[in-house]
């Protein structure tokens, strides 16, 4: 909880000048693509730089105002120490002598402020005496059937092995309840554990090399799938904060795993949120920072990606080479490389992927080439991806003029929709109807139509999913 009693920054203030905050806003991001970061900077985040309730910005701003005022120092921005924030001393005096219990779900007030670089702040909640539970249990989710053992962390912040696994844990609960269900249910809860493993990583201490490397691992995947949460459930800023905390951490802990799946994950986002130019350069960035690593299943997957973004700039000629490129890649098989996140890409990924490139490109019919494959492929264990794939392949079959198979297809996803919860997916089906409503006229086209609007016509999200 932020402190009434925040200090406002006058210092940052004077630099804004007389530009508003909303400009000013702008000129940050222009100077975090300058030096390759990425923040989801905007005139609320300066309001509360300005009014003190940010006292010291996460790393990735940091290098970003620095970058922008050359020669200054944060105290010269009017930010306090970070040791004063996220040490000992911010845990003194009227700090809380219990902590929040991670079970305990956030407050609709605290999610209302989950925007920007907020991971900064989120972490501070957690910097107070006593313990706190870190545990795939603290998501509450799966009942107590579901539920690993908690992990207590002792006051002198001494972070093991079990701590570390706990964080680990948490990544596995958290990718297996997607798959089940989708991001939407899940992204709230999932915050918390998010929380509890960055106050490891900035307040913990530890004297064995491999145990920082793995938290600092664990704590980066975690921000990812929380990110992934927020933009499967439409929250396309909170998971552009999220993947640029983990790219942060990544670079940091020189973690180029990590690294390649941020960037992996800022490409997706960005081909979903519209800006293609900016998917393809994190793809790049992720093919430059895996290609070490030994995967050539990650480099395929990083090379759909940009196929991805090259489709939304209307490049047929480099979508068609980067989709050669993956499918190269993707025939050379497993590796030991291939990082325990990708595995849900096997060929049906592969397959839909393809699918939406060629979608982006209106070749509706390739693409519900694919979309068909995908489907067909598709193992039954990822019940999300039932519903996605189905999904996608209506739209493509819709606008390909094929009605009926895609009304039948549009039915399909519908049953799933009782166990999915997923903004994107719904916003797909939606756009499957909206295509069907011009062309009803069969009995099929009506009845699939007929249910959607029963169902509330899935309306897709007001981002853009």
């Amino acid at each position: 909880m932020v402190s009434t009693g925040a200090v406002p920054n006058l210092a940052f203030r004077q630099l804004r000048g007389q530009r508003s905050a909303g400009e000013f806003a702008a000129a940050v991001r222009r100077a975090a693509r300058e030096i390759g970061e990425q923040v989801a900077c905007d005139a609320r985040y300066i309001g509360r730089v300005e009014s003190g309730e940010i006292r010291c910005p996460n790393y990735a701003y940091e290098r970003v105002f620095l970058h922008m005022f050359p020669g200054a120092s944060l105290a010269d921005l009017g930010f306090s120490a970070r040791e004063s924030v996220r040490g000992r001393g911010a845990r003194s005096g009227s700090a809380p002598s219990a902590p929040a219990a991670l079970s305990a779900s956030p407050s609709a007030s605290d999610e209302s402020h989950r925007t920007d670089e907020e991971s900064d702040v989120l972490r501070r909640v957690f910097m107070m005496g006593g313990t706190a539970t870190v545990a795939a249990a603290s998501l509450g989710l799966g009942g107590p059937s579901a539920s690993a053992a908690g992990v207590s962390l002792p006051a002198q912040r001494r972070v093991g092995e079990s701590e570390v696994d706990a964080v680990e844990q948490a990544v596995r609960r958290i990718r297996v309840l997607d798959d089940r269900r989708g991001g939407d249910g899940l992204y709230r809860q999932a915050a918390q554990p998010l929380r509890a493993a960055y106050e490891l990583l900035d307040t913990g201490t530890t004297t064995r090399r491999a145990v920082a490397d793995r938290l600092h691992a664990g704590a980066g995947e975690l921000a990812i799938s929380v990110g992934w949460l927020a933009h499967d459930s439409g929250r396309f800023e909170d998971a552009r904060s999220h993947y640029a905390e983990a790219l942060a951490t990544a670079r940091l802990a020189g973690d180029a795993g990590l690294e390649a799946h941020a960037f992996c994950n800022t490409s997706f986002l960005a081909r979903d949120a519209g800006r293609p130019r900016e998917a393809v350069r994190a793809a790049e960035a992720g093919q430059r920072a895996a290609r070490t690593l030994g995967s050539p299943r990650l480099l395929a997957l990083l090379a759909l990606r940009e196929a991805g973004g090259r489709a939304g700039l209307g490049d047929r000629t480099g979508c068609d080479q980067a989709i050669g490129r993956a499918r190269a890649a993707f025939e050379r098989g497993s590796a030991a490389g291939d990082p325990e996140w990708m595995s849900f890409f096997r060929e049906a990924e592969l397959e839909l992927l393809e699918a939406q490139c060629w979608s982006a490109l209106g070749d509706w019919s390739r693409a519900a080439r694919h979309g068909r494959r995908a489907v067909t492929l598709q193992d039954a264990h990822f019940t999300r991806n039932l519903a996605l794939y189905r999904a996608q392949l209506a739209g493509d079959l819709a606008r390909a003029g094929k009605v009926e198979e895609a009304a039948t297809t549009g039915h399909q996803v519908l049953d799933l929709l009782d166990r999915v919860r997923s903004s994107r997916i719904r916003g797909m089906v939606a756009g499957a109807a909206r295509v069907l409503e011009g062309r009803a006229g069969s009995s099929g086209t009506e009845s699939f139509l007929t249910r959607h609007r029963e169902l509330g016509g899935a309306r897709p999200s007001p981002s853009g999913v």
